[in-house]
């Protein structure tokens, strides 16, 4: 196992980051949410794992989602302040950082590597939730669902971040674990590495282009 202490010269001067699902497991605080969500419209609750199979896409299509299989037709849009209010809510009921994940990011910032969070959820919760986790502190950037005209799989987010950081958006790797990441990168150009261990959705993790499929975060370290 890589020392994540150890220095090492990294490949890529910045890395932009998917948040849920590739730092932080989320999934209970936002299956949570859409359950307070579903029993307020009077609807049977849904199980964490089908819960994670929803997740990456963005509130709005989390949403859709959660009511296309509770059978209800209402207009989503009616019902996200809502949904929204219960999200604040649980935001922090219970995220945890995966494995390796902090004394990863320390690593890379002790090496000069610049770090953005690039992700799809909303962009009020993202600064509130990298605070409670200690880790605000490695990111020079961070972007949320809202902060710009279009979000991931669109490359838009990636470009606006390359651009803020002065570089070419073939220095910046993205790290993710869905099809919205994967296609963000594709899309924008950027180089790509998948985590294993994320929200799994019915996309192939070794067939879209990725230079790799780490299992453990810390590997991010042995890149070359």
């Amino acid at each position: 196992m890589t020392d994540p202490a150890a220095p090492h010269a990294f490949p890529w001067p910045v890395v932009l980051f998917d948040l849920d699902g590739t730092l932080v497991d989320s999934a209970s605080d936002i299956a949570a949410a859409v359950n307070r969500l579903l029993a307020e419209l009077g609807h049977e609750q849904v199980d964490e794992a089908t819960v994670r199979s929803w997740i990456g896409d963005g509130a709005r299509q989390l949403i859709t989602q959660a009511l296309r299989h509770a059978g209800d037709l209402q207009d989503v849009d009616a019902v996200m302040p809502r949904f929204m209010r219960h999200y604040a809510d649980c935001l922090l009921l219970d995220p945890r950082l995966y494995p390796g994940v902090e004394a990863t990011l320390s690593a890379l910032r002790a090496n000069g590597v610049r770090m953005a969070v690039c992700t799809n959820k909303p962009a009020q919760f993202v600064p509130p939730l990298l605070e409670a986790l200690g880790i605000a502190k490695y990111f020079d950037a961070v972007l949320g669902a809202g902060d710009l005209p279009e979000r991931k799989p669109h490359p838009l987010p990636l470009l606006h971040l390359a651009e803020g950081f002065g570089v070419d958006i073939g220095q910046c790797l993205m790290v993710g674990d869905s099809g919205a990441d994967a296609g963000a990168a594709n899309a924008a150009g950027a180089p790509l590495v998948l985590v294993g261990y994320g929200y799994r959705r019915e996309f192939d993790l070794h067939g879209c282009g990725a230079l790799a499929v780490i299992d453990r975060f810390d590997q991010l370290l042995e890149l070359r």
